[in-house]
């Protein structure tokens, strides 16, 4: 796939997700094949105010490129002039959120309550795509409501006020991430843009990925939620794609492992005290389906420095080798 000069090698890429996708994960995610990761999203009001926070999202490392910045925001010159602040963080691309369903986002008019008025979609896209020389991508969802599924017509203002590409996540703003994603408002964007289509909701495995590509004819994979705990699934999906083979996923020795790995990472980025906070629900999420998962997550959740976490990872290893 092709974003304007940046050529995309892989089939599946990380989705950016607020509190999780960040710089320790995305890197970790790209060390296992994700084709390219996205900033967790940046307000551009808070860019205007000078927000230390906001800067600090935007930031990427080498190990995470190539790495796009995205924005959130319903001004379209508040938008252009974030983009820019952009810039100087050197990202490959800039994304545009219309499709966070969360309501202190979607409340205050910004994220998935901008499907609710597309020519201002066609603005902001067209507003950030004068503002900068790379490519400017966008990501909707399939509509505010049942009642009102646009994801077709916003994603043909979008291709005419100049995006690059456009992600689609098939479910509307009021069903959040319930109930299964409907891929069919997918298949219909990619039938009607001619720019590549990004496809995102309930891929948790490489036959999925598989699967909505066949189904919806998309360019490429959004991986959101099924990444969480699982940061090898891109390595699954890229095995898959290219010897129609499925590799066996990680055993809990190789989980234990990156888990502390992963949050390591974030001790070293964010310091042990917010690090160790942050690490409960992704040590929840890696120890799924684990023996005892209930009780380590419990433990878990009580976590506050590195040292605790790795006596804890020993006696979950040793809950799931004991015969």
């Amino acid at each position: 796939m092709k974003l304007g000069n940046l050529e995309i090698q892989r089939k599946a890429c990380l989705a950016p997700m607020a509190g999780t996708a960040d710089r320790a994960f995305r890197e970790l995610c790209r060390g296992y094949g994700a084709a390219f990761c996205v900033s967790e999203m940046v307000s551009s009001k808070g860019i205007s105010f000078n927000s230390k926070k906001s800067a600090e999202l935007m930031m990427i490392s080498p190990d995470e490129r190539p790495c796009g910045v995205q924005i959130f925001g319903d001004d379209p010159k508040v938008m252009a002039d974030a983009a820019k602040f952009a810039m100087q963080f050197e990202p490959e691309f800039i994304d545009i959120n219309m499709g966070c369903p969360a309501p202190k986002i979607s409340g205050n008019g910004c994220g998935s309550a901008l499907m609710k008025n597309p020519p201002l979609c066609g603005e902001i896209v067209n507003a950030v795509v004068n503002a900068v020389e790379i490519p400017v991508t966008v990501k909707i969802r399939k509509g505010w409501d049942e009642n009102s599924v646009n994801a077709v017509e916003v994603a043909k203002i979008c291709e005419e006020a100049g995006a690059s590409a456009i992600t689609v996540h098939g479910r509307t703003r009021e069903q959040f991430y319930q109930p299964p994603a409907d891929w069919t408002i997918i298949r219909q964007v990619k039938q009607a843009v001619n720019i590549p289509v990004i496809g995102n909701g309930d891929v948790t495995n490489a036959e999925e990925a598989s699967k909505m590509m066949e189904e919806t004819g998309c360019d490429m994979i959004m991986i959101g939620r099924g990444a969480l705990g699982n940061p090898w699934i891109f390595r699954e999906i890229n095995a898959y794609f290219d010897t129609d083979k499925l590799i066996f996923p990680p055993g809990p020795a190789e989980k234990i492992s990156v888990m502390l790995k992963h949050i390591q990472k974030l001790v070293e980025y964010k310091g042990e005290y917010i690090g160790m906070r942050e690490a409960r629900k992704h040590v929840a999420w890696y120890i799924k389906g684990f023996k005892g998962a209930a009780e380590f997550r419990n433990m878990a959740g009580k976590l506050t420095t590195f040292d605790e976490l790795i006596e804890l990872s020993k006696l979950i290893y040793k809950a799931q080798t004991k015969e």
